[in-house]
């Protein structure tokens, strides 16, 4: 008898845990797995990035690179107004890309 109630609360217990894990999959699998690879596809297109390449900043700074600077990690975008230097970082998009995919 003493069995049994041990075996129904462990069984209680596996079936009262599975909605939790079953939220736990969903969330990495919707979520957070899509938010790591949009981040490695972000430092790859950073790293990438060549001189002649039309870009776009976070700030909305369109250009085209004039230079590209490794050691610090710097890239110069040539505008309308003149020459800026911008951190890789503040890179949003490549216009290049985007007006062959269209």
């Amino acid at each position: 008898m003493l069995q049994m109630i041990f075996l129904q609360a462990d069984s209680n217990g596996l079936m009262s845990m599975l909605p939790f894990v079953a939220m736990l999959g969903v969330l990495y699998f919707f979520m957070i797995r899509p938010q790591m690879t949009r981040q490695k596809k972000e430092k790859q297109f950073r790293s990438e990035i060549k001189k002649g390449a039309k870009v776009v900043t976070t700030s909305g700074i369109h250009g085209r690179v004039a230079e590209v600077n490794d050691n610090n990690n710097t890239v110069v975008i040539e505008t309308g107004a003149g020459k800026i230097r911008f951190e890789r970082a503040a890179i949003s998009m490549e216009l290049t890309q985007k007006q062959i995919e269209k």
